[in-house]
């Protein structure tokens, strides 16, 4: 972020948590970084595994971020944890005195690298919000979406859109083939996720209430039309057969009748009963 953001327009601040100062320091985490050949290959960084290649190795090196944060015109803000095993707290201290104001620095007691105790994660986002806030203006007041219900807002970019439900926010948007940024999932995608998602959890729920050993369940999803039936039924007045193609995959000691209960179960789960309903959508202005 901190080499992104003098390139992006809308930003109004940066903050950086347990960051490095040069990007070459994440090499001495990469066992065997400089011997990784032309053919990337999964390595662990702080626990968590990333595939890299010759390429990263070679872009991490020559980055100037002392000229980059001198040039930010952007407020920062620093929050690291002096018992960081991971990045030295050396590194804000960097970060920090290489930047212009207006700039900030929160000492973070006894968090680790990748804040893994809710509690000092609860109080890392407290603090970013109240820090970023007279950066952003006056916070648009947005009434909750009540329990059930699904809001859907447009943005500035062509497709991306703010989806909130239930407590929960997320982007839905097209891919790059269709002229979209390929920020989230597409509208057909999230249809057929509500499909895989109900299917799974019926699953495992009546597996679970029946004794039946099922120890995990995969659904894979994809929607088309078939062009012979669409024609068939063209004849008829019925063109364009929607078709959603399902797979499940059972895990565990099931026998055979065990597995038909579960295949009939996965046509009972309610996002696939509606589906089946063809429900009536009524739509209105307000």
């Amino acid at each position: 972020m901190i080499a992104a953001a003098e390139r992006i327009p809308s930003a109004k601040a940066v903050v950086t948590i347990a960051a490095p100062f040069d990007p070459r320091h994440v090499l001495h985490l990469i066992q065997g970084a400089h011997d990784i050949a032309d053919t990337p290959r999964d390595v662990s960084i702080g626990g968590r595994p990333f595939r890299i290649g010759r390429e990263f190795l070679t872009s991490v090196e020559g980055q100037d971020q002392a000229a980059r944060l001198a040039r930010l015109k952007r407020a920062l803000l620093v929050l690291h944890s002096a018992t960081d095993a991971t990045v030295g707290v050396e590194n804000a201290r960097a970060i920090f005195e290489a930047a212009k104001h207006p700039k900030s620095f929160v000492a973070l007691d006894g968090a680790d690298h990748l804040l893994t105790d809710a509690e000092q994660a609860q109080y890392v986002a407290q603090i970013i919000a109240a820090w970023v806030q007279p950066f952003l203006g006056p916070a648009m007041a947005i009434d909750a979406v009540p329990e059930g219900h699904v809001r859907v807002s447009s943005t500035d970019a062509k497709f991306v859109q703010i989806v909130e439900s239930s407590g929960h926010s997320f982007i839905a948007d097209e891919p790059l083939a269709m002229g979209g940024s390929d920020y989230g999932p597409t509208p057909y995608d999230l249809l057929l996720s509500a499909l895989g998602t109900c299917t799974a959890m019926t699953i495992k729920l009546i597996a679970e209430k029946e004794g039946i050993p099922l120890t995990g369940v995969s659904v894979v999803l994809h929607h088309s039309r078939r062009h012979a039936d669409d024609c068939a039924a063209a004849a008829g007045g019925r063109p364009q057969i929607e078709v959603i193609e399902r797979r499940i995959t059972l895990q565990g000691d099931l026998t055979e009748a065990q597995r038909m209960r579960m295949l009939v179960i996965a046509d009972k789960c309610p996002v696939h009963r509606t589906l089946e309903s063809a429900p009536v959508i009524e739509t209105r202005l307000v």
